[in-house]
């Protein structure tokens, strides 16, 4: 799948993917959600704006009020990539999210998770 097409992706089509994924392992939306606060910078309300319209994952990340400082931290292999050497900083986002929710499902503390 080409780059721009990932990026029109509607974060809110994907969201409940991430959820499900989380809830299979026995986790939470509210991890999810956590994550996703850790990662952006959005609170509850202001990641519901985001769903409510449908922003694309380009904008999603875009309006990001901030991408955590120890995201570089986040390192590991993600759909055959390498996360900390993927070149592209939207592309790098987005699967640094996708990260994240592979190790909730995986199981891993909320602690180690968010590079405490």
């Amino acid at each position: 799948m080409d780059k721009a097409k990932v990026f029109k992706i509607l974060f809110s089509d994907v969201y409940p993917l991430y959820i499900a994924k989380a809830e299979k392992k026995g986790r939470t939306k509210e991890e999810v959600d956590t994550v996703i606060f850790w990662l952006t910078g959005y609170d509850k309300q202001s990641l519901q704006q985001q769903i409510d319209k449908n922003s694309d994952l380009e904008t999603f990340f875009a309006e990001a009020p901030q991408i955590n400082p120890n995201a570089s931290k986040i390192t590991g292999v993600i759909c055959g990539y390498r996360v900390e050497n993927i070149e592209d900083e939207l592309m790098q986002k987005i699967r640094y999210l996708d990260k994240l929710i592979d190790e909730l499902a995986k199981g891993k503390v909320m602690e180690k998770i968010l590079r405490e």
